[in-house]
């Protein structure tokens, strides 16, 4: 029997991993003769021949039902009712389901039908940090904390979500480096948490992704008016539309679709624009911080903590987010040329600097201007003028621009990636998963994000969901912790049942203080005697895994160090700074829950539980057909 291929492709690239049966391979099936399966329209089979021949079609005209619905639950309405009849047993299926690394590096990068280039260094990388997570964040938040809640200790509140921001960053380049796919802090928790806790996260990520990007393209928009020194709001459109979706915002969308277009076009030309923004935001930031310190008074440092511990850390749970954005530097994995070598040099060393300028830019706008006269919408501008340099404010809105620009083009590149990893694995249509063969780049996943983003940055003023992002960002950061430990102490297949036990209790024990710590905290920010009993047990969770458990797997190339004990510091601050939110985010954050568990239900779980079975189906089907078929002459 003969093969001809015209694209390298295989059986289990299009229907799903072979889950269970790491001992068959997809070339195995492919070369029985008389194995035969229905195959995707990508396909032509001849059955007088028996051949397949890979059809290469167009990029661009994919709009059957079988491009985006190609799972055997939706091919009709009976399959359908019965896959909703059969809700909880698949539930219960892909909650207790895990992936393997091999699996997200290998089986599902073929759904995407073509390689993304690796085309990025550890150059390429440190510049992404930078283009990603310096933005307008350092601006506006840092005299609005320092204003009303910490005041000169604004410095410290930036040391301690640095502190946190960089534990996170532990837990991601360990990740990247061992599972370098585009699927970021996804794909990690789909191997070690399993199929819901993915698709919790996520739905997370999409709605950060999508209600961010919106929030910085409204935001770029009043910069420019502030560089352009016209009045504020007065290059918006006004209607008669309900508050807060009254002021439409077409140069929002206009800065989208010319961040999407260059992201879409090429991974490297965007990676040398990027160079190019973030050394001109590098100069902005260098004369900020050398301008401060020029006109820096001692006597504006006192006192230094005048809302005391309390509005540090309520500072810092706000500032924290200043840091955000560098988990997109990880789903750039897959595009890398060494990762090993690459990512730990690009990701660590982006970040410490970048946590290094975040603390000079604060103490030198707290030296230059009284705390109580800093302005919390325009800190540097106002700051600047106090001491006669009026025109600098047009210098610190182009910083701010050229940053958010940056974060923008980034932000293209690392959500697109997730969104495409997401497909892969068939928790969204399978559409979106695929790769331009001539850019290298996901063209679809990126419309996607740019295209939702662009409606709700043209209706939206986005005050409303600010805190809600706060909350998933938290939230995913977390999980990252949990899922580093699971990696480290448990084994499938290997860990007994005991230990897996004393895994799940400690774990439990961790996250359960934590969650009492930042509650005490709230609930009483002057006392201490909770803490006596919390931290303690927080504390003999973490030696309990460090005593009690042995380490099942080490990292080959380069780890998290400390562990357990960095990663438990992870989880203890990313609920700590979740609990500093108010109530209304939280509200928020369940409703946004509750919508990703219906469409779970009734979409989601189906396709994955589909994808997922479909290969035992061909391993049963080809093992018959040995048994049946009789053996060929001598």
């Amino acid at each position: 029997m003969t093969w001809r291929y015209r694209q390298t492709t295989s059986i289990s690239s299009l229907c799903g991993p072979i889950q269970n049966s790491p001992s068959v391979s997809s070339k195995s099936i492919m070369n029985d003769r008389k194995f035969n399966y229905h195959l995707p329209n990508s396909i032509e089979t001849k059955m007088g021949e028996e051949e397949i021949v890979q059809q290469h079609r167009s990029y661009w005209w994919r709009w059957s039902k079988q491009d985006f619905l190609p799972e055997e639950s939706f091919q009709s309405w009976s399959n359908y009712r019965t896959a909703l009849s059969q809700t909880w047993f698949r539930f219960m299926d892909r909650l207790q389901s895990r992936s393997f690394d091999e699996n997200e590096i290998g089986e599902l990068r073929k759904r995407s039908e073509n390689e993304m280039k690796r085309c990025l260094t550890w150059w390429d990388l440190t510049w992404f940090g930078f283009g990603a997570v310096i933005g307008a964040g350092i601006f506006v938040l840092t005299g609005q904390e320092a204003n009303q809640h910490a005041g000169p200790a604004i410095v410290l509140s930036y040391v301690a979500s640095g502190i946190s921001a960089m534990l996170s960053v532990f837990c991601y380049t360990e990740f990247a480096i061992e599972i370098p796919v585009a699927g970021g802090s996804f794909a990690y928790l789909r191997i070690e948490l399993g199929d819901f806790v993915a698709f919790i996260t996520a739905g997370n990520i999409l709605l950060e992704s999508i209600v961010g990007t919106a929030a910085v393209a409204r935001s770029w928009t009043s910069y420019f008016t502030s560089l352009l020194n016209r009045p504020d709001k007065s290059l918006l459109i006004h209607t008669n539309l309900k508050d807060g979706y009254n002021l439409l915002d077409p140069i929002a969308v206009a800065v989208l679709a010319i961040a999407a277009t260059i992201a879409m076009t090429s991974t490297r030309k965007t990676s040398y624009l990027n160079w190019i923004a973030s050394a001109v935001n590098s100069v902005v930031i260098l004369f900020v911080i050398i301008a401060g310190f020029v006109h820096a008074d001692k006597s504006n440092l006192t006192p230094f903590m005048p809302f005391g511990v309390k509005g540090v850390f309520q500072a810092a749970a706000i500032v924290y987010f200043a840091y955000g954005g560098f988990d997109n530097i990880a789903t750039m994995a897959e595009e890398t040329k060494n990762p090993s070598k690459d990512i730990p040099l690009g990701l660590l060393g982006s970040m410490s600097i970048i946590t290094v300028i975040y603390c000079l830019m604060a103490l030198s706008l707290s030296m230059m201007q009284k705390y109580t006269d800093i302005n919390p919408d325009a800190a540097y501008s106002v700051a600047f003028e106090s001491v006669g340099m009026k025109w600098a404010k047009y210098l610190v809105a182009l910083g701010a621009l050229k940053g958010m620009t940056t974060v923008l083009l980034v932000g293209a590149l690392g959500q697109a990636r997730y969104t495409t990893h997401i497909a892969r694995a068939h928790m969204i249509p399978p559409w979106f998963a695929l790769v331009h063969p001539k850019t290298g780049t996901p063209i679809n996943a990126t419309l996607l994000i740019t295209i939702t983003s662009g409606c709700i940055a043209f209706f939206s003023s986005l005050d409303v969901l600010a805190s809600l992002l706060s909350v998933s960002t938290l939230f995913v950061f977390m999980m990252m912790a949990v899922a580093l430990l699971v990696r480290r102490y448990y084994a499938r297949g290997v860990t007994p049942r005991l230990d897996q036990l004393k895994l799940f209790i400690l774990l439990i024990t961790i996250i359960g203080s934590s969650m009492a710590t930042s509650a005490y905290w709230g609930l009483y920010p002057n006392g201490w005697i909770g803490y006596v009993v919390t931290v303690p047990i927080w504390f003999l969770g973490t030696l309990g895994i460090a005593l009690l458990l042995p380490m099942q797997r080490k990292p080959k190339v380069w780890g998290v160090p400390l562990v357990p004990w960095l990663p438990s510091l992870s989880i203890a601050t990313n609920i700590f700074l979740m609990g500093s939110l108010g109530p209304e985010a939280f509200e928020r954050f369940g409703i946004c829950t509750l919508v990703m568990l219906i469409y779970y239900v009734f979409f989601g779980l189906h396709a994955t539980y589909d994808m997922a079975h479909q290969q035992n189906k061909l391993i049963t089907q080809k093992q018959v057909n040995e048994e049946t078929t009789p053996s060929a002459g001598p």
